[in-house]
Formats: structure tokens, C-alpha cells, sequence
């Protein structure tokens, strides 16, 4: 893609248009009208799909990480499409991200942003975003344990773009590595205990 420098207005736009975008709460809306409950209630009390996954509720669990992945996507890609300047597109998916984990409407309380982050990564580059997806399911798959697999991609993600063409990604790579860990502090604390929830299971 080539790079194009935008207005600062023009970034700010789409930084505000990518926060509403990540900012829609899916998984909250989704346990509403599936009558699943409270999310707040549930599990980790998280709003994303590994959470609403702990409701038993697969086709629910699979909605969410669709939407929610569909988040990043699209605010990267309606930026690109409509601007042609990729660090518009950047901006908006980095808002995006920022959205879905401090969402206005949930007093800035939302996701640990994992799916938006994988979303995100396919819409930058489908080898790159391929990759990391893959990076999840043997992280995921080996510890039978949602967040290491989120840990493992987004600390890989970086050496992903270097190798794989999109070296011009490279700051947003560290930043969206910096937020997955920082919203995942309390999963490594659990994880060095030992304590840790297993994927699918169902909260009690």
C-alpha cells in the first residue's frame, strides 16, 4: 500500500469514527437479546466471545468474535477505502481497538480486544493477520488457555509484519502488543498462580 499523509482533521475524523466503530459492544448485545444473561455476571465479567463462551452458548460465542473481529476490519477498512492514505486507515483501526476496550458506553470498561486486534491484523495484511491467527490456536490450543493464545500473538505479531512485508505497520504492531498485555494483566497474574479459566468452561 502506498503512504499517504493526512490532514490532521482528517485523522482525527476517522480516530472518532474508528472509536464508535470498536466502541459497539457486541457481546453485551448479543447475551441481551439471546437471553444469556448479564455478561457483568458471568465468568470473567468480560464482554468479548471467550466469555460470552462461558454461557454455554457456542453460536453466541461465535457471533461475538465474528463482530467484534469485524470491528477492526472495518475501520481500517472503510478509512483505506475512502481516503487512500494508510495512516488514516491506521489510526482508525488503532481507535478501533481503543473503542472496544474503553467503550463510552460501558463507562470505559469494555474487552481485552483480542478479536478486534486479529480483525484488525487480517484487514493491515491476510499473511500477517493469517499468521497471528495462527500464533493464537497453537498458543491457545497448547495451553487450553484463551489469553496465552492472545499473548502469544500479539507479541508476535511484530516479527510478523518485519517478515512479511509491512514494515511500515510497525508502530501500530508495538502499541496494539503494548494494550493486548496491558488489558491482560490480570490474565498473566492468574496464569503465573495457576488459576487461570480453561477454554470452555462453563461458569457455575
Amino acid at each position: 500500500m502506498p503512504l499517504l499523509e493526512s490532514s490532521f482533521s482528517v485523522l482525527a475524523l476517522w480516530a472518532v469514527i474508528g472509536y464508535l466503530l470498536g466502541s459497539i459492544p457486541f457481546g453485551m448485545v448479543l447475551a441481551k437479546v439471546m437471553n444469556l444473561g448479564n455478561l457483568r455476571e458471568v465468568g470473567s465479567g468480560n464482554i468479548g466471545a471467550t466469555n460470552v463462551l462461558r454461557t454455554g452458548n457456542k453460536t453466541a460465542a461465535a457471533l461475538t468474535l465474528l463482530l467484534d473481529a469485524g470491528k477492526g476490519a472495518a475501520a481500517f477498512l472503510l478509512a483505506w477505502g475512502l481516503t487512500g492514505a494508510e495512516d488514516a486507515a491506521q489510526i482508525a483501526g488503532l481507535a478501533a481497538m481503543f473503542g472496544h476496550c474503553y467503550p463510552v458506553w460501558l463507562k470505559f470498561n469494555g474487552g481485552k480486544g483480542v478479536a478486534t486486534f486479529l480483525g484488525l491484523m487480517l484487514a493491515l495484511s491476510l499473511p500477517v493477520g493469517a499468521a497471528c491467527c495462527a500464533a493464537w490456536v497453537v498458543g491457545a490450543g497448547v495451553s487450553r488457555i484463551s489469553s496465552m493464545g492472545a499473548l502469544v500473538a500479539a507479541a508476535s505479531s511484530t516479527f510478523f509484519m518485519a517478515f512479511l512485508g509491512l514494515p511500515q505497520a510497525l508502530v501500530l504492531g508495538v502499541i496494539l502488543t503494548l494494550l493486548i498485555f496491558w488489558r491482560h494483566r490480570g490474565n498473566i497474574a492468574r496464569i503465573r498462580a495457576g488459576t487461570e479459566p480453561r477454554i470452555g468452561k462453563k461458569s457455575q
